[in-house]
């Protein structure tokens, strides 16, 4: 049975940081490309990061390339996200997922399994 546990969310300031984990069991973790997406109420939830099984090639929304950056411990079975520069549109509960395929160019796949995810709220 596939888990994954979202932490580290919290109230932050625009313009500060916040470092999300997502600990992953039942699953081929160290073969399985990983990602985040992000929801707020009323709306779709929306990819935002991922990052292929060996953790050399990533990819990004536009609206956080650069502030963000997606990486993992295969060793571990965890996935992180680091994001800096928060806005307050980042304001969303973040989820990880398993089972995508990413390059430099994008993504396909599409998540089965989700966690509880971890709230994450910028103040202006």
């Amino acid at each position: 049975q596939v888990r994954l546990v979202e932490s580290g969310g919290g109230l932050v300031q625009a313009g500060g940081s916040l470092k999300l984990s997502c600990a992953a069991s039942g699953l081929p973790f160290s073969s399985s490309g990983m990602g985040w997406f992000r929801q707020v109420p009323g709306k779709e939830r929306d990819f935002v990061a991922g990052i292929n099984w060996s953790g050399d090639s990533a990819y990004y929304v536009e609206s956080v390339r650069g502030r963000f950056t997606i990486s993992r411990d295969n060793a571990k079975n965890t996935l992180y996200l680091q994001m800096n520069s928060l806005k307050p549109d980042d304001t969303a509960i973040y989820y990880c997922a398993a089972d995508l395929t990413v390059n430099e160019m994008g993504y396909v796949g599409v998540p089965t399994n989700w966690g509880q995810g971890t709230q994450v709220t910028v103040s202006s």
